[in-house]
């Protein structure tokens, strides 16, 4: 099933506003409870983190900012 674009904008926005910032406690809390890494190994590390949130939103967010698609193409010989 084909998602809207409004539905897709309204997700999107859900998903930045409470998503990821949920996700973003859940991987400091699980890397605080491992053992210490070195910096050079904990970057990258997060860096990885960072960007795997998004990868299971990629349809979601394909097209956002866009003009919506399903609007019709406004005729510029009528005028206003």
């Amino acid at each position: 099933m084909a998602l809207s674009y409004k539905t897709r904008k309204r997700l999107s926005l859900l998903i930045l506003l409470v998503g990821m910032p949920a996700y973003v406690v859940v991987a400091v809390s699980v890397m605080n409870a491992l053992p210490r890494l070195p910096l050079w190994a904990e970057v990258p590390v997060y860096l990885i983190l960072g960007f795997a949130w998004i990868l299971p939103f990629r349809a979601v967010f394909t097209g956002i900012g866009q003009p919506d698609p399903d609007q019709p193409d406004e005729d510029p010989s009528k005028g206003k």
